[in-house]
């Protein structure tokens, strides 16, 4: 089973998966934010297709720590997404992963428009794979 990463924005939401083996993650896309219900049932094929065992969400922290009005946003919206895929849903601190994504895109040689259309979902691989590190 693998583990699904999200990153979620107020127009966005980056996804990444893990392999099989849990090593390894990669972005899988960026869902442009239409509705709740919209989103939801999108997420909910992707952890079917994928055979999702949990949801790791980036969880946007202020810089001591404390939870801000971003951060509360994503907690409501990661509520209401465990009880509408079914799977259990886990906060990673996401701290600087945005960032770290687009160093990684640049040293990797992607062009700019590519680093725009792709950056929400490379930063979800990012919280996904210093997830997985933890675990090791």
């Amino acid at each position: 089973m693998r583990l699904m990463a999200l990153d979620i924005g107020d127009r966005r939401i980056g996804v990444a998966l893990s392999d099989p083996g849990r090593t390894l993650s990669r972005g899988l896309q960026v869902i442009q934010r239409r509705s709740i219900e919209a989103d939801m049932a999108l997420i909910a094929s992707l952890v079917s297709e994928h055979e999702v065992e949990k949801i790791i969400v980036g969880h946007p922290l202020r810089l001591d720590g404390s939870v801000g009005e971003q951060a509360r946003r994503v907690e409501e919206y990661a509520a209401e997404l465990e009880e509408a895929v079914g799977v259990p849903v886990e906060f990673w601190d996401e701290s600087y992963s945005t960032e770290r994504a687009r160093q990684v895109m640049i040293e990797a040689g992607s062009k700019r428009s590519d680093r725009k259309r792709r950056i929400d979902a490379v930063a979800a691989a990012v919280i996904l794979q210093d997830y997985m590190d933890s675990l090791r």
